[in-house]
């Protein structure tokens, strides 16, 4: 299966804009109850305006607010960030660590956003278990846990190290553009034939692949014909 998502998603990545860690550690607190989407259309504004640590540790509350308002739950963001920001100026030296027992300490920062960072900015394998990612390896069978960290640990079991930051992000381009939610697209699915949760959606192909999202599209539907025809995907072909 993580072959499969590797070939279906060769170009998964962190879907929110950073260029720095500091970026990515608020973009993500950001992220929170909003979507990727929301988060980048929010964020040049915000970085432009706030560079470092120090500039979210004596932002003014009331102008911060507006800037992040369209996120959602900006009041209760606005004191994390200002409180990061301190945080990274009193013990930090202004630096967002690079190790997850310190970043989990910072205001706005569980194990997921850490996980996110770690990754995505710093190389650090970690997995990252959100709404999608959970619930897709619980489709899967990887685990029955519901608690976060019970699920990263138990899917980081089972994947080696090195592959944990990609396979957060093919779990999550997955549940976001073909196991979705409420109906998910199980007859054009790269999966079908190894998912033990098959036919929670439409099976019949030409339904389900209406249900199939994003700019992928195209490759996942091909992929899922040549699949549907006995292709392994890194296994050398048809069988």
């Amino acid at each position: 299966m993580t072959r499969t998502l590797a070939e279906a998603f060769p170009g998964a990545h962190c879907e929110l804009d950073f260029t720095n860690p500091l970026e990515l550690t608020v973009a993500t607190i950001l992220s929170a109850q909003s979507t990727d989407v929301r988060v980048n259309l929010t964020t040049p504004a915000l970085f432009r305006r706030y560079r470092t640590a120090a500039d979210y540790a004596g932002a003014d509350r009331t102008e911060l607010e507006e800037l992040i308002r369209p996120t959602g739950f900006y009041r209760n963001k606005t004191t994390s960030l200002i409180g990061l920001g301190t945080a990274l100026v009193e013990r930090f030296g202004g630096e967002v660590p690079n190790r997850l027992e310190d970043l989990v300490t910072l205001p706005g920062i569980g194990r997921k956003t850490a996980n996110v960072v770690l990754g995505n900015a710093f190389g650090i394998p970690g997995i990252t278990v959100d709404t999608h990612f959970g619930r897709l390896v619980r489709r899967f069978e990887w685990t029955a846990e519901e608690d976060p960290v019970k699920v990263e640990h138990a899917v980081g079991a089972l994947i080696p190290r090195k592959d944990w930051t990609m396979l957060s992000h093919w779990v999550i381009f997955h549940g976001r553009r073909v196991c979705h939610a409420r109906k998910p697209a199980c007859g054009a699915c790269v999966l079908a034939a190894d998912c033990p949760s098959f036919g929670t959606g439409p099976t019949e192909f030409e339904t389900a692949a209406k249900l199939v999202k994003g700019e992928e599209a195209e490759h996942l539907l091909d992929l899922a014909e040549r699949v549907r025809g006995g292709y392994k995907p890194g296994r050398g072909g048809a069988t």
